[in-house]
């Protein structure tokens, strides 16, 4: 059953640039990963209120940084098992300079595909 990753990022803003580029190094380094399926980078740059979605208005473009830029790792491996052996790869290879661009620990939400 496939397996799939959500890790969000909370990146320093004077580290933005670094992190961009870190993981834009990393990319190949992920895609090689066995049983790897999908692999996005997405940077948050938009947001959407109630009243833009009851009248069908499309989101807005965020124009200033207040803490932290956000950046969703989504990864989707064939089985668990390549997953984990995916975040072994990535913790001794890039997991510590991803680490020092971030203002707190990053937080990763797992689950199986439900369609």
């Amino acid at each position: 059953m496939p397996f799939t990753e959500i890790c969000i990022y909370q990146v320093k803003p004077q580290k933005a640039e670094e992190f961009e580029t870190l993981m834009r190094e990393a990319k190949s380094f992920l895609e090689k990963q066995e049983g790897l399926r999908s692999l996005r980078l997405i940077k948050r740059g938009y947001r959407i209120d109630m009243e833009q979605i009851k009248e069908g208005l499309p989101p807005l473009k965020i124009t200033r940084i207040v803490k932290s830029v956000k950046y969703m790792l989504y990864w989707e491996f064939d089985t668990k098992e390549s997953y984990g052996a995916a975040q072994k790869n990535l913790y001794d290879s890039y997991w510590k300079l991803i680490e020092k661009c971030l203002i707190v620990p990053h937080d990763k939400y797992l689950g199986e595909n439900l369609f």
